[in-house]
């Protein structure tokens, strides 16, 4: 069975080391991180705030916990995890230093009242640096699997949600709505990795991106579309595996 926290923590490990490196976490910063998943930016920003802490939060119960067990397995006692969506969580207020966000924060159904309540957490002149996926046709890794495998298929709200932060101008007027200033943006080329053989990406893309659902909206035979699927992922194999084409953006501000 995959283990979706390796395989995600695996898919970005290059974004997040520009994401860590954007930051510039302090040693005594509190941080707050959106969307942690199972926690690998939540530890790392710990790792380095060594004399502040890491809070993490998602509303994934089944990733805190593997959040809070790799917590616990690797000795850091400055960090912990909260369950709850950032949008309506109550935080202490203009307790933290520093909010990351790991392509956590373009999935909120109000992302105004969103932006809001994190900047209320964040104490004045607060950093924030978040990671997004710029506009879908720069990443090929969305585009590309749908429509090798069901091309006459649109597709879904939450794979388009994804990148509601990709156009500067539109996260700018959201961040500066809810009291953010000095919003810039760093723009990230990396690849995404989706395993170290064919088969294992293979494996791994039937279940992340819910290949037999596509397959059900479409009236071809399953075998065809499966193979073009191989041969796609066989046209993306390097050296360092199975790789796709990505863009994001970190956005860095500062709360007012």
């Amino acid at each position: 069975m995959l283990d979706r926290a390796d395989f995600y923590d695996a898919e970005l490990k290059r974004h997040t080391k520009h994401l860590i490196a954007a930051a510039s976490v302090g040693v005594s910063d509190h941080v707050l991180d959106v969307g942690c998943g199972a926690g690998q930016t939540t530890r790392d920003a710990a790792s380095l705030a060594v004399n502040g802490k890491a809070i993490g939060v998602d509303t994934s119960s089944d990733m805190l916990e593997v959040a809070r067990q790799r917590a616990n397995d690797s000795g850091l006692k400055n960090v912990s995890f909260e369950q709850g969506d950032a949008q309506s969580h109550v935080f202490p207020q203009a307790r933290f230093d520093l909010c990351i966000s790991r392509f956590g924060a373009m999935f909120f159904s109000d992302p105004t009242a969103a932006f809001a309540n994190i900047a209320s957490a964040m104490r004045p002149d607060a950093r924030l640096a978040w990671m997004v996926w710029q506009n879908q046709d720069k990443n090929e890794w969305s585009g590309a699997i749908r429509r090798t495998v069901a091309p006459t298929t649109m597709a879904s709200p939450e794979t388009r949600k994804a990148f509601s932060l990709g156009e500067p101008a539109t996260a700018k007027e959201l961040l500066n709505t809810a009291g953010f200033v000095s919003v810039d943006f760093i723009d990230v080329r990396e690849p995404v990795f989706y395993g170290a053989s064919v088969d294992s990406a293979f494996d791994a893309l039937m279940e992340i991106f819910s290949i037999k659902d596509m397959l059900a909206q479409t009236n071809e035979a399953p075998e065809p579309a499966l193979q073009r699927l191989r041969n796609l992922l066989e046209a993306h194999m390097t050296t360092d595996g199975v790789l796709f084409d990505s863009r994001a953006w970190i956005i860095t501000a500062r709360r007012e």
